[in-house]
């Protein structure tokens, strides 16, 4: 099992910048070429495929379906275990895009790259332990961040300062 303590620091990523980057992504493989269709790499890879899709009009989607982190106490699935394929796909990807929002480690990466290995395998993020299993990714994260991606949080209302309201992760007594 992974360790918990390994992420230092987390970063939300908003609906915005989730879809910016999703066509930053598009364009980057559009200037590569046509693709067949896309293989996205169930969950995470689910709604960047589908944003992948609507940009390059590509038709043809299929999934992998993996497993590989789980939550620990009911909170975030931050705990990373053996790798488990839970449908593939046939043939050997040539022509496909394997789409992916993160690759963190680099396991989930190396097993289905393993399964698929002439897809264009493109991430919307990646951290430097899974970049080299990426051919294109938009950005770069350091290892020791969490990414709390738009489908894992609930924005909700916050009452004013003046009516009750706190401030949340800023440490005023403790300056950075």
């Amino acid at each position: 099992m992974g360790d918990i303590s390994r992420y230092s620091d987390e970063i939300v990523v908003s609906w915005a910048e989730l879809h910016r980057d999703a066509r930053y992504l598009s364009q980057l493989l559009h200037d590569m070429g046509t693709w067949q269709g896309i293989i996205a790499i169930t969950r995470g890879g689910l709604v960047p495929a589908a944003l992948v899709a609507r940009e390059l009009e590509i038709r043809l989607i299929d999934t992998i379906c993996v497993s590989s982190y789980g939550a620990a106490g009911g909170g975030p699935a931050q705990q990373q275990g053996g790798v488990h394929l839970l449908k593939g796909v046939p043939g050997d990807g040539a022509g496909f895009l394997l789409i992916d929002d993160l690759v963190d480690t680099g396991r989930t990466a190396q097993h289905v790259r393993a399964l698929l290995p002439k897809a264009h395998f493109a991430t919307l993020y990646a951290k430097p332990a899974g970049r080299p299993f990426v051919d294109t990714c938009v950005k770069e994260f350091k290892q020791n961040k969490w990414i709390y991606f738009p489908w894992d949080i609930d924005y909700q209302f916050v009452k004013p300062i003046k009516d009750g309201g706190r401030a949340r992760g800023v440490d005023a007594t403790n300056p950075s």
